[in-house]
């Protein structure tokens, strides 16, 4: 399994996870409140959703009411499908949520990932925030020094594309920082309360951005092909 593939599966299990949905309400989803699934086509879905089905993470069930059901083969129209989430795949999306490991720090991952810190718990989001920290210093240090031995050869633009590039670097890090230190004040006043690890968040005020696309407790940043709905069918 490919790593962006992946994250497809783990953005799909966590929106699944708060309630079912068929498949044009999740690519939907997917797009207004992850931006990063963005450029993801229905292509890229369907074979993700066929996929979690066979692994006994989600199961198929038809989304029509009874009346729709008698209407659809009249009317020449097949019954949608809507996916939910198994006590496996809810598992399995828990599992997931913990691991810390170097792809959590990455871009892509890093955005899914913190989609659905409002389900994570406290410890497993610091290790998260300070692993993606620490990739961000580790990039910008590459890119100091990278500019100090070709600035002379650089011509005005692509000097200050080099520098606009570094700039926002430097915005998550003062960004990541924030929300670091947001997560220790939370850990001071409420280190003693017990986290409810069965639902994987935790009790004390912490940083949350739920995947409605509000950003609760957060510090603000600074700066501020449409789908057939028909191809969500059966067969």
């Amino acid at each position: 399994m490919s790593r962006r593939s992946g994250i497809l599966e783990f953005a799909v299990l966590g929106l699944l996870r708060e309630s079912p949905m068929h498949g044009y309400e999740l690519r939907k989803r997917l797009n207004t409140s992850l931006g990063v699934f963005r450029a993801f086509s229905y292509g890229t879905l369907y074979p993700c959703l066929k996929t979690l089905v066979a692994n006994g993470w989600l199961i198929e069930e038809s989304g029509n009411t009874p009346e729709d059901a008698l209407a659809a083969p009249l009317a020449g129209r097949r019954a949608k499908i809507v996916y939910r989430l198994t006590a496996e795949g809810k598992e399995h999306f828990e599992e997931l949520l913990s691991q810390t490991g170097p792809d959590a720090y990455e871009d892509e991952h890093f955005a899914a990932r913190f989609a659905f810190f409002g389900q994570t718990s406290r410890d497993v989001r610091m290790r998260v925030l300070e692993g993606r920290r620490s990739r961000l210093e580790e990039r910008l240090e590459k890119m100091r020094a990278s500019l100090a031995r070709t600035r002379e050869r650089l011509d005005d633009y692509t000097l200050e594309l080099q520098r606009h590039g570094m700039e926002s670097v430097e915005r998550e890090v003062r960004w990541l920082n924030e929300l670091i230190e947001s997560e220790r004040a939370g850990r001071d006043v409420k280190g003693s309360a017990t986290e409810d690890t069965s639902r994987g968040a935790s009790d004390g005020p912490a940083p949350q951005l739920s995947t409605s696309g509000e950003t609760g407790g957060l510090p603000r940043h600074r700066d501020d092909s449409r789908p057939d709905p028909s191809d969500d069918t059966t067969t």
